[in-house]
């Protein structure tokens, strides 16, 4: 198989993959295309492992991590949130904005750990493959980001109370 012929075939569910990782379409395509472009340059040799798309999807991971790592001390920070600016009258549009914004503000390995596991259908074992770490350090994390979003979610449900 060329390289031409694998993105083409491949790439609808990387950059799928990467929305869901990232939470962010720009983002998504920016790591997609820094994955691509590195991929193209090794594809003679990255052709001939016998899983390709797994090896892909964890150079998306690290591209995510190392792309966190590098520009979370550049890019600003908005303070406006979206949801103050265009409210959104579905519930279920409401829910998963919430959910996007709150895995947002996991550290990148955590919420790798979950996108891989809740979205990419991942075993902790393919996990801690993907992310170079052991299986206990994967149950960490997810235990750790699980923890978080609870309390997100538990105190967001908290603000909308009236006694």
């Amino acid at each position: 198989m060329t390289f031409e012929q694998f993105a083409r075939t491949h790439m609808p569910p990387m950059l799928r993959f990467a929305k869901v990782l990232c939470g962010d379409r720009a983002l998504a395509e920016d790591v997609l295309q820094e994955v691509l472009i590195r991929l193209h340059k090794r594809w003679d040799e990255i052709e001939a492992i016998a899983r390709p798309e797994a090896y892909v999807r964890k150079m998306i991971v690290n591209e995510y991590i190392s792309w966190r790592r590098k520009w979370a001390r550049v890019v600003p920070v908005p303070e406006v949130r979206l949801l103050d600016v265009v409210p959104d009258h579905a519930v279920n549009h409401a829910e998963r904005a919430a959910l996007i914004e709150d895995m947002a503000s996991l550290p990148p390995k955590q919420r790798a750990v979950i996108v891989l596991r809740y979205y990419g259908g991942l075993s902790d074992a393919q996990i801690a493959d993907t992310l170079g770490c052991g299986e206990s350090t994967v149950r960490a994390y997810a235990t750790r980001a699980l923890a978080a979003l609870r309390v997100e979610i538990r105190s967001t449900s908290d603000l909308g109370r009236t006694s």
